[in-house]
């Protein structure tokens, strides 16, 4: 009986933890680098993010796999960083100069996207998310 309420807080533990989100970032132009994907709840969406995840850049598509992500809402932002920095590259204005791409393909015009367009609802099952990432110089 004693064993079982040591394995109590583990049992817990899984129990609220979230399945996996695999993120489909498809529209890279090369293989150099990497692909950066982090899942963010609304409060630090655009900043840094508590759930992340890399891998090496393909040309085309790559699977990024995030662990640990628990129930909730989320929006996912991935880059593709080309010279491996760990930072997302832009010019002098702001624009970025490696590919971005966000959840739901939200991505404004001339701006970045609201939480509210790239959400999505997390559960306890395994998700798969898209990401088309998009180039805005050179």
């Amino acid at each position: 009986m004693r064993r079982w309420l040591l394995l109590l807080p583990l049992l817990i533990g899984n129990a609220a933890a979230g399945g996996p989100i695999e993120v489909d970032v498809s529209g890279l132009r090369s293989a150099q680098g990497f692909v950066r994907v982090s899942v963010c709840p609304k409060n630090l969406f655009l900043k840094v993010c508590p759930w992340s995840a890399s891998v090496p850049a393909h040309a085309g598509e790559v699977k990024v796999v995030v662990e640990g992500v628990p129930p909730g809402q989320y929006a996912v932002q991935a880059f593709h960083d080309a010279d491996a920095d760990n930072k997302l590259g832009q010019n002098w204005i702001g624009i970025p100069r490696e590919g971005i791409g966000f959840s739901n393909d939200a991505m404004g015009h001339l701006t970045l996207p609201r939480f509210s367009v790239a959400a999505f609802d997390h559960g306890p099952a395994r998700q798969r998310i898209a990401v088309t990432v998009r180039y805005f110089l050179g």
